[in-house]
């Protein structure tokens, strides 16, 4: 399980730092209360991830190297964000995730966060960009049908059970992100893996079961019948995928 460590942050909304270094197997968190970052050296080792906050929408950098399988995660967010590098240096496996979040019960996706890269000298097995929408929100189950009322020897026959409930509708899935990106004129078209697919749609609600009708009773001179079940509901339908996004690609 990675570590969690924490940048102290200072209380300025524009924040300069000679060096950030994410160790392997870590994760580390930029501040939150400075708007635009400016870092002469960012480095995360193999398999590291450095989280970019919400509130964050500049960061330039003179150097940025990132390992094996290394990650720079940005936080959905309303607003764009801006990511500058003078040289960058991507490891095999590595990625910048800027994707949407699923939505729950009580929340809905969320879209991916529209980005603007730019790198003036890139060396890199693969430019991975991963900003799809968030998976829509699943749709409630549907409630159980009750049991119909058991039958007595000396009133009425026994009770029909009560119909299942339809499963709800999932929800359709957010929108990918608009990502521009702008790098050097020689790095090859066959190493550039964006995504902007929306989000899959939210699963159906599974549907209620039918309830069981009051069962048969055998009185002294006469038995009495069953109540018929009830019908189960349906399942829900499931939700629409989200819109995509675009990709701009501009050559330096």
């Amino acid at each position: 399980m990675r570590k969690l460590c924490l940048l102290v942050a200072l209380c300025s909304p524009f924040v300069h730092a000679e060096s950030v270094k994410v160790a392997p197997n870590t994760l580390m968190r930029l501040p939150d209360n400075a708007s635009v970052l400016q870092l002469e050296t960012l480095e995360v080792a193999d398999y590291g991830t450095l989280l970019i906050p919400a509130g964050v929408t500049q960061v330039d950098i003179d150097q940025l190297r990132l390992g094996h399988e290394a990650r720079i995660t940005i936080v959905p967010a309303e607003r764009a964000i801006a990511l500058r590098a003078a040289y960058a240096e991507f490891g095999e496996g590595s990625q910048i995730n800027a994707r949407g979040a699923a939505g729950t019960y009580e929340k809905p996706a969320r879209p991916a966060r529209d980005l603007s890269l730019r790198f003036d000298a890139l060396q890199a097995a693969q430019l991975s960009i991963d900003a799809r929408g968030g998976t829509g929100a699943p749709g409630f189950a549907g409630l159980d049908g009750g049991n119909g009322e058991a039958p007595g020897c000396t009133w009425g026959s026994a009770g029909s059970g009560f119909n299942g409930q339809n499963g709800g509708n999932g929800q359709q899935g957010a929108s990918g992100a608009q990502v521009r990106v702008e790098l050097p004129r020689d790095f090859p078209d066959d190493l550039i893996k964006i995504r902007v697919d929306g989000g899959a749609g939210g699963k159906p609600g599974v549907a209620g079961r039918a309830g069981s009708g009051g069962k048969s009773k055998g009185c002294l001179v006469y038995r009495t019948d069953g109540g018929k079940s009830g019908r189960p509901g349906l399942a829900g339908e499931p939700g629409e995928t989200g819109s995509a996004g675009a990709v701009t690609i501009q050559r330096l």
